[in-house]
């Protein structure tokens, strides 16, 4: 089961969500509970590469109205990058000052050798001794496996040297690997404007949703195909599935969305370089932030020249084509009018990229 929020109010939607899955059954107040976010690199949020602080405020808000005291926020940046830096630049220094919080530096934690899968691998013991452990990752790219999100994101909680050892080897099985040691009770996604090209951010596409989910390989499979991706596509996906970490996402699986009537309208504004490229494709009408950052993902991986040897057609997508028949391509359930169209609410990037390639 996957639970979806749309909006703009970060905060707010985070509560809701946590309140959504009835979280506080699975608490109690004498826990050490550790959320663990995405701080890779020193730069704000907006930018597409690092979790919202206010994701984290309301998890911290959330278990402290509950009565948990005992609560840690734990996170190592990358190789190269100062964990103080990104905490400062992320906005989690004003955080941890105003609730209290514990930051521990994952790049300066004890670690204890653990054996899985034929791998000897580091991890941090404040993770490893938590009660709950809440994992908040971005939805994004990533250079070297296409994706990062769940699975990928424990790789903060793992010193340096372990890290320089997971890309010496071989980065997939690692990954697999450490998430059969590390077994988060919760994941809270933030992907509100993740980047789909890049893990150091640069180029963000607002989407303005969040999702909540117990199984990390079944949550990375769904947020694969709405980046453009298969599952079978990402190796670290399939090596914890074969591990048996989880379940990949098919058709039977439950979504749940929350606040789909919220959904914010498509913002020109602040747009880099490459999604204002990409939106010269589009004829957009009213459409909601969430079908259209599907449709930038999927552009994206498709390519602007691949995309034009097919047709030199615009994409129409929004409220403004319903009940309107027309020539071309349509994405999500607005556009059912079009000649071609990826339906869904919103669809998936690869349902989307495959009515690229039905259009002749």
């Amino acid at each position: 089961m996957i639970n979806i929020i749309y909006g703009t109010e970060k905060l707010d939607m985070t509560y809701k969500l946590l309140q959504s899955v009835s979280v506080e059954k699975q608490l109690r107040r004498d826990m050490n509970v550790v959320i663990k976010p995405n701080l890779v690199v020193a730069k704000p949020a907006y930018e597409g590469a690092t979790t919202h602080p206010e994701i984290v405020e309301g998890i911290i808000r959330f278990l402290q109205d509950f009565g948990i005291t005992k609560l840690v926020i734990a996170e190592g940046s990358w190789v190269g990058e100062k964990t103080d830096r990104s905490i400062s630049c992320c906005g989690y220094d004003t955080l941890i000052k105003r609730y209290g919080i514990k930051f521990i530096d994952t790049k300066k934690d004890k670690i204890i050798k653990k054996n899985a899968h034929g791998l000897e691998l580091g991890v941090c013991v404040t993770i490893l001794e938590s009660d709950f452990l809440i994992n908040v990752p971005v939805l994004k790219g990533h250079c070297q496996t296409k994706i990062t999100c769940c699975l990928k994101n424990l790789k903060g909680c793992i010193p340096d040297s372990e890290k320089r050892h997971y890309h010496n080897i071989g980065l997939h099985k690692p990954i697999a690997v450490l998430n059969t040691i590390l077994k988060p009770n919760l994941h809270v996604i933030d992907g509100i404007c993740g980047d789909p090209t890049f893990e150091e951010g640069g180029n963000p596409v607002a989407a303005n949703r969040i999702l909540i989910g117990s199984d990390p390989v079944l949550l990375d499979s769904y947020c694969a195909r709405l980046l453009g991706y298969l599952p079978e596509e990402i190796e670290y996906i399939r090596c914890a599935k074969e591990y048996g970490v989880g379940n990949l996402y098919n058709s039977n699986t439950k979504i749940y969305e929350l606040q789909k009537e919220n959904r914010p309208k498509v913002s020109n504004q602040n747009q880099s370089r490459i999604v204002k490229e990409l939106t010269q494709l589009i004829d957009e009408r009213n459409a909601c932030s969430a079908c259209y950052a599907t449709l930038i993902f999927a552009l994206n991986k498709i390519g602007i020249k691949n995309f034009n040897k097919k047709t030199h057609k615009s994409i129409k997508i929004g409220q403004g084509f319903r009940n309107v028949k027309s020539a071309g391509i349509g994405i999500g359930d607005c556009t059912k009018g079009c000649e071609y169209n990826a339906a869904g609410c919103p669809p998936s990037a690869i349902d989307i990229i495959n009515a690229v390639d039905r259009f002749k």
